[in-house]
């Protein structure tokens, strides 16, 4: 089994200020290092920064900014946009109104044998006065201008790396990707590790960050591309979710959907550690079977969860109450939690980690995921979607968690299709479905897959009242739901024409 990485700071480590990004870096950082962030401008580099120097603040280690690109009040102005203060930090300005003076230019690096030397005796007399434990240097950008070659540049960098490691510094070099691409893998191979980010742009809605551990030596870190968010208070940051890393125990007893029939044409009811997909046309009762099965996890004692991508909350409610299911006095207790999510909004990696509290800290033990159509509308541009929602249920399933999703289908009767398949991620498929019976349209379930139980392979009238959710007794001669055209020619009495009862 894959063991997870420990996200908490161990010897000769430090944090980064971001919980998540810690244990994305097994860890922290090593002590004493350098490290280089690259973003183009906007991509979070500033905050991170001032993040891992107000997490020594709070350590009780010292913080020095080394700015060359922002002044000293446009960095309390970003502070101030998350409720921080830099009081506590010595801002440092390389680069100040002399600047302007056409006598002083490039009198901070001249280019001469000496290269570094006004930098370093700028920043010397600054580090020797404060001592500080943490360094950010911003940015690297600004350097390569004054450099003017690649060969003066890397000196500089490594005078840079030497200076500070003498004097155990812990250091985040900052760099807006502005120079040639070989200056910057070079430039790589002279720190420590490298923190990448990127701003990608949508069609619509938000636009999606994540970050990549393009490097970090003698460190297991965890690799690939890992979605954050910039939000008051800080970057936050959601690590890429692997399944193998989540085990639980718990009991493997079938338990009950609240209603008799359905259970008995699923084998016996549903399972824990189980995914089941109710699939179906527009209105049929998806969403309502699946609000029917998670009052039954209420009434067992289990915490609930709903997640809605395309119906409105208060409808959803609503909805339900008229069908006998209030929702309220559940959601009032901590029951339930029903989300309304704005799927233009939401990066998959900040929906996982929703889904890892709600299981983790709250507790859930049913989660709902309504629509698959909205899901995967919401991030049209997100590659491997669909091998995210697969981590994402074998996450759930080994957690213990009876996981429901309802996926709308195209058309009422006739050829009735899905915008995406994911059938095979599914351990049990419950399928609804219009027919035409005394000229009336009714409305069919069966049960089309159980990886678990031995499932009815029979066909029940289905339906909804104000008594809720009804399943009929199974139906003879029905022909052409496999098909998309459901014809009933048989003889058993249908619901349509016996009036309900409680």
């Amino acid at each position: 089994m894959r063991r997870p990485i420990d996200p908490k700071p161990s010897e000769g480590r430090v944090s980064t200020g971001i919980d998540t990004l810690d244990e994305i870096l097994g860890g922290g950082l090593t002590k004493d290092r350098a490290y280089l962030i690259e973003g183009t401008p906007g991509s979070g580099k500033t905050t991170i920064a001032l993040q891992f120097l107000l997490e020594g603040v709070r350590s009780g280690e010292r913080g020095l900014y080394i700015t060359l690109s922002e002044t000293a009040a446009e960095l309390r102005e970003v502070a101030r946009s998350h409720n921080w203060s830099l009081d506590e930090i010595e801002l440092f300005e390389l680069v100040n109104a002399a600047g302007l003076d056409p006598d002083a230019e490039q009198s901070i690096l001249e280019p001469s044998e000496v290269e570094l030397g006004e930098t370093i005796r700028g920043v010397s007399e600054c580090v020797d006065r404060f001592k500080p434990v943490r360094v950010v240097f911003d940015s690297l950008s600004e350097m390569r201008l004054l450099a003017q070659n690649s060969l003066r540049y890397r000196r500089q960098i490594l005078a840079l790396k030497q200076f500070f490691s003498v004097r155990q510094c812990t250091v985040l070099m900052l760099d807006d990707r502005s120079g040639d691409p070989l200056t910057e893998i070079q430039l790589h191979s002279v720190v420590h590790g490298v923190i990448a980010l990127e701003q990608l742009p949508q069609e619509y809605g938000a636009e999606r960050r994540r970050l990549r551990v393009v490097k970090m030596r003698g460190v297991k870190y965890r690799g690939g591309y890992h979605d954050f968010a910039i939000e008051t208070g800080g970057v936050a940051v959601f690590p890429r979710l692997i399944a193998a890393e989540h085990h639980a125990e718990f009991a493997v007893e079938l338990v009950s959907t609240g209603l008799d029939k359905l259970d008995a044409m699923l084998g016996g009811g549903l399972a824990p550690g189980t995914n089941t997909l109710l699939t179906g046309p527009s209105g049929v009762g998806k969403t309502s079977t699946a609000v029917r099965c998670g009052l039954s996890a209420i009434q067992r004692g289990q915490k609930a969860a709903y997640y809605l991508f395309d119906e409105g909350r208060a409808t959803m409610l609503a909805r339900a109450k008229a069908l006998g299911m209030a929702l309220e006095p559940h959601i009032d207790a901590g029951q339930l939690r029903v989300v309304q999510i704005d799927p233009a909004e939401l990066s998959p990696g900040e929906f996982s980690s929703w889904v890892r509290r709600a299981v983790e800290e709250d507790g859930v033990r049913f989660l709902v995921i309504d629509s698959l159509n909205a899901f995967m509308r919401a991030m049209p541009g997100e590659d491997y979607l669909l091998l995210q929602m697969h981590e994402l249920l074998s996450y759930l399933n080994q957690q213990g968690v009876i996981t429901m999703l309802v996926l709308g289908q195209h058309g009422i009767i006739g050829d009735v299709r899905s915008d995406v398949d994911v059938s095979y991620l599914s351990d049990g498929i419950i399928m609804f479905r219009y027919f035409e019976a005394g000229g009336q349209m009714l409305k069919a379930v069966s049960v089309a897959k159980s990886r678990v139980t031995a499932h009815e392979s029979s066909i029940r009238e289905f339906d909804l009242d104000s008594s809720g959710v009804r399943l009929g007794e199974p139906l003879k001669d029905f022909e052409g739901v496999l098909s998309g055209l459901p014809a009933y020619r048989g003889s058993t009495p249908l619901m349509a024409s016996t009036p309900s009862v409680g």
